[in-house]
């Protein structure tokens, strides 16, 4: 046996060989180029050459990071068809493959075939090595999944948090919100552009449903911990003004927290009872409270005693004025009151039923939700144990596609 230098293989034949799917290649040449050419006895020669080449390779990420690939090294010869070449697998040609380690993957086989490639130029024939990589999860684990579990599981927090304190839960809420999108924009941009969802896409969506769910869960206690705290405060008003009422008809009286003044009248006023009513109206004076004054005026006369309703609702189906005022130690100006129009003061049995409808469909689940804080405890079991189920049903299908 021979063995000379690549400098020789100029001299002989050598195959015109190259790699369809190659995307950048080259020979490796310090301080020679690394080619040999090995003479045998029996007249057979051994070529042999040193170089790296990047291959394309199709993959199939719908189960990133759980996933497996298929990648294959393929070789023809480029101008020599099978009638001058005829190429094939040695059983010793591909060896080391088992010794080869990656970052991301790991090399679980390897296979070689051969086959024939029919073009416009001829028939060819081209060899193939086939790697079956399989992805490491440890990595995306530990930089993907666990993050957003702990983030998950920190948007509960706020299940035990109080009600009144909005400032906290609304910062958790929201921070825990920006941590799921700013993983999945990391995410996004470390992968192909491609339009099919991905296993990880499954699952950092879903856990942002989970941190967006817990921000809304507090949104809805909030506003009806405010509405029924708002519902209890006008019935201890208007039980204070039936009352206040029954006890001294036509007078002024003092309610804490009511910030209005309501009028009520049975016919239009004319110039003369405007100009009266004004008078009455000119000097109400307030010390941070508010003042009720029911004024009743029919044609030509002032009746001494207003008409009270058992039901104080009914008041406001009357043309009733309110005035919003702060706190203020002023006198009210009247040019803010505008004259009211005739009405009846005695609505009918459906006008009754269409109030009482209105002001439960305007008041949400408030009437229903008995204590707010059993949201909460409703919450703390019903979002882990479903967030449990999820892991259990998206483990379950995506680890068997290994």
């Amino acid at each position: 046996m021979m063995t000379f230098t690549g400098d020789f293989a100029k001299r002989i034949w050598v195959p015109d060989i190259f790699f369809p799917a190659d995307k950048d290649s080259f020979i490796y040449d310090v301080t020679e180029k690394n080619q040999m050419v090995q003479l045998h006895g029996d007249g057979s020669i051994l070529y042999g050459m040193r170089f790296t080449t990047r291959e394309s390779c199709q993959m199939d990420l719908r189960n990133f990071p759980l996933d497996s690939q298929n990648c294959s090294v393929e070789i023809e010869s480029y101008g020599y068809t099978v009638r001058d070449v005829v190429m094939y697998w040695k059983d010793s040609a591909i060896s080391g493959v088992e010794a080869l380690k990656l970052p991301q993957f790991r090399i679980s086989g390897y296979d070689t075939t051969d086959r024939i490639e029919k073009l416009a130029t001829g028939v060819y024939q081209r060899l193939t090595l086939s790697l079956k990589f399989e992805r490491h999860f440890g990595f995306f684990f530990f930089q993907m999944y666990l993050p957003s579990i702990l983030v998950v599981m920190l948007s509960w927090v706020s299940f035990w948090i109080s009600n009144d304190a909005t400032a906290a839960r609304v910062a958790l809420g929201i921070t825990t919100v920006l941590t799921m999108t700013t993983i999945n924009n990391s995410v996004r941009s470390s992968l192909p552009r491609i339009s099919y969802i991905k296993a990880i896409d499954v699952y950092l969506v879903i856990c942002f449903l989970f941190v967006f769910a817990a921000l809304i869960e507090y949104a809805t206690v909030n506003h009806i911990y405010w509405e029924r705290k708002k519902i209890k405060k006008n019935r201890k008003c208007r039980s204070k003004a039936t009352k206040a009422l029954l006890q001294k008809p036509k007078s002024k009286f003092k309610i804490n927290q009511l910030k209005c003044i309501i009028f009520q009248r049975k016919h239009p006023l004319q110039a003369s009872d405007q100009k009266k009513s004004k008078k009455n109206l000119n000097r109400v004076e307030d010390s941070g409270k508010c003042s009720i004054e029911i004024d009743e005026v029919s044609r030509g006369r002032k009746e001494s005693s207003p008409i009270v309703k058992s039901n104080v609702n009914l008041i406001s189906k009357q043309k009733i004025r309110l005035i919003r005022s702060a706190s203020f130690s002023g006198p009210i100006r009247t040019d803010r009151v505008r004259s009211a129009n005739s009405i009846s003061t005695k609505p009918s049995f459906r006008t009754i039923r269409f109030i009482q409808s209105f002001r439960n469909r305007t008041s949400g689940i408030s009437p229903i939700v008995q204590d707010v804080s059993s949201i909460d405890n409703y919450s703390r079991i019903i979002f882990p144990c479903s967030f449990l189920f999820f892991n259990a049903i998206y483990w379950s299908v995506y680890a068997n596609k290994i």
